[in-house]
């Protein structure tokens, strides 16, 4: 995974946002991040733009269905072990609730709470899609999964480390 970094002025976008939506309409993204530089007029915006180096990009097929993203090869090993019990979690839950898993989170969001390490509610809610709704519903849930999942990763990788001469 390569990353690409924008600025975008704030008083006047046009052409950086031209150029931003353009490489985002040519690469395979896996996020965008971006946060607001305030300095009065001369304020602007930073993006960081994670993508597949050399992947075709995401188009809509006929039926408005997307190409799906292998996450393990996306994600690294310890993002992808989190990402996996978070998918596990929302299935669990979803069958006993007897809705389809998306309704629940789509892997996007599942993929972002993992590469963002979300830790609040808040941050939570900043994930394109999720609503109120998701956060009263799943969020504390998905939150401590998560904590529980990357906690587990990283004192399984201290293990192995002090096992090690």
């Amino acid at each position: 995974m390569k990353l690409r970094f924008f600025t975008v002025v704030a008083m006047s976008p046009e052409a950086d946002q031209d150029s931003l939506n353009a490489f985002l309409a040519n690469h395979r993204v896996v996020t965008v991040d971006k946060e607001l530089v305030q300095q009065g007029v001369e304020s602007f915006w930073t993006v960081c733009v994670s993508y597949i180096a050399g992947a075709e990009p995401q188009r809509a097929h006929l039926g408005g269905k997307r190409e799906r993203i292998d996450y393990r090869e996306v994600l690294s090993e310890t993002d992808f072990a989190a990402y996996v019990s978070l998918r596990d979690l929302r299935k669990a839950m979803a069958e006993r609730e007897g809705v389809p898993a998306y309704a629940l989170f789509t892997n996007e969001q599942l993929a972002e709470m993992v590469t963002h390490r979300v830790s609040s509610l808040g941050a939570l809610a900043e994930i394109e899609g999720v609503g109120k709704a998701r956060l009263d519903k799943y969020g504390a849930v998905f939150l401590a999964a998560l904590v529980e999942a990357l906690t587990k990763e990283k004192s399984e990788r201290d293990e192995t480390r002090s096992d090690q001469p």
